[in-house]
């Protein structure tokens, strides 16, 4: 199987965020970057497929070249190969055309599989996966909580995970694309035979202008600005006999339309 993992470069989850000048997004240079979370599930679930069924997983990104450092890391993983779509002054930055920049790197590469994350830790959209899904007209299913490929049928079958507690299974015909949910699987280490073999896998960059769309690195959102959410409340401490307390906890309850 030639499985692709979509592989978005974020934030780290533990850097302490600060607006930019023009408060439009984060001051990326007191940051660190990482894989965001449901991208880094997506690439276990891929290696586990390549370990039982063969084949090769693929690494696509969109991202300046910085990235090439967290790409390395899911190289140094068991990726076999990447493709960095360069886009250094991060022009990409909605669902749409994230999508139709991969579709045409999957056209060109024959995917059997393309498995991204739910959704991603930095603007959280959860549409790029089910945009590329309709521009390659391949069937997807979302959500995904487990995996049973079937190479020799040209099929497999998935767990999905609904709303209240249900679950659903389906069985969808290859190539098709898979959306990841965090938390499914427990995620492997580099070892340090994969670093070292990572440092000569190929990561291929292709830069914006070269991909035929039309719409290269025109965005069709834009962000005006971004806020820190204002603290409006504040903790009270009641204080007296416990009686009192209680009664005067309920008052305030009934008055904030708790009760």
């Amino acid at each position: 199987m030639k499985i692709a993992v979509c592989l978005k470069v974020v934030p780290s989850r533990e850097s302490r965020y600060q607006l930019n000048a023009s408060a439009t997004w984060i001051d990326e240079s007191q940051v660190s970057f990482q894989a965001s979370e449901c991208d880094e599930y997506a690439l276990e679930e891929a290696l586990k497929l390549k370990e039982r069924h063969g084949g090769e997983v693929v690494i696509l990104s969109i991202g300046p070249t910085q990235s090439e450092k967290v790409i390395r890391k899911g190289l140094a993983m068991g990726a076999d190969r990447a493709v960095l779509i360069q886009d250094e002054e991060r022009r990409v930055s909605d669902p749409l055309l994230a999508a139709r920049l991969l579709a045409e790197i999957g056209a060109q590469e024959g995917f059997d599989l393309i498995l991204t994350g739910t959704q991603s830790d930095d603007y959280g959209w959860g549409q790029t996966g089910v945009m590329l899904a309709e521009l390659l007209d391949w069937p997807h299913a979302t959500i995904v909580m487990e995996i049973e490929a079937d190479p020799d049928r040209s099929s497999l079958k998935v767990l999905r995970e609904m709303e209240s507690g249900w679950f659903q299974r389906l069985e969808l015909p290859l190539p098709a694309l898979l959306t990841i949910q965090a938390g499914i699987s427990t995620i492997r280490y580099a070892s340090l035979k994969g670093i070292m073999q990572a440092k000569n896998k190929e990561i291929r960059k292709v830069n914006l202008e070269e991909l035929s769309s039309d719409e290269a690195g025109q965005t069709h959102l834009k962000v005006v600005s971004l806020a820190f959410p204002e603290a409006k409340s504040q903790a009270i401490l009641l204080e007296g006999e416990p009686g009192q307390v209680a009664a005067e906890l309920v008052e305030r309850l009934k008055k904030d339309r708790v009760l």
